[in-house]
C-alpha cells in the first residue's frame, strides 16, 4: 500500500501531536527526542517531504518564553529578587514550559504539511509558460 490515496485521511492533530505516522496513524514520527524516522514502519510512508524547519521553534518562543520573561521581570520588580531566585524559580519555569511542547509541536506541524500537501512555493514567469497557439 504505497498510494496516498488508500488511506483515509487523518487529523494532523490527532496523529501529529501524538507523534504518529500522518497517513496510517500507527508508526512513529520520531526516532528521538526530535530526530524524525526515514519513514513509517508500519505503512513505509517516506518522511522526506518533512521540513517543519524552525517553526517548532517560533510557536515556543511566541507562547512559552514570553510568560517565562514577564515571570522574570515580575519577579525582579516586585520582590528585587537576587540572581539565585530567578535561577531556582525562572530557569526552571523556562525550560518546563519551552522543552516539552517542542515534540508535539513538530509532530503537528510535519502532520499538517502531509494532510495539505505542502510544498515548496515556485515561481512561475510568463516566458516560463509555454506559449498559446
Amino acid at each position: 500500500m504505497s498510494s496516498n490515496d488508500e488511506w483515509t485521511p487523518r487529523s494532523p492533530l490527532h496523529t501529529g501531536l501524538r507523534g504518529r505516522c500522518p497517513r496510517c496513524g500507527q508508526g512513529h514520527l520520531f526516532k528521538g527526542f526530535l530526530a524524525l524516522r526515514e519513514e513509517c514502519e508500519v505503512c513505509g510512508l517516506d518522511y522526506s517531504f518533512a521540513d517543519p524547519a524552525d517553526g517548532p521553534a517560533f510557536f515556543v518562543i511566541c507562547f512559552a518564553c514570553v510568560p517565562s520573561v514577564f515571570l522574570g521581570v515580575w519577579l525582579e520588580v516586585q520582590y528585587n529578587a537576587p540572581l539565585w531566585v530567578h535561577l531556582l524559580v525562572t530557569g526552571p519555569f523556562m525550560l518546563l514550559t519551552c522543552i516539552p511542547p517542542l515534540r508535539p509541536l513538530k509532530g503537528w506541524l510535519v502532520a499538517s504539511q502531509f494532510f495539505y500537501k505542502a510544498e515548496e512555493g515556485k515561481l512561475v514567469r510568463k516566458s516560463d509558460a509555454t506559449p498559446a497557439r
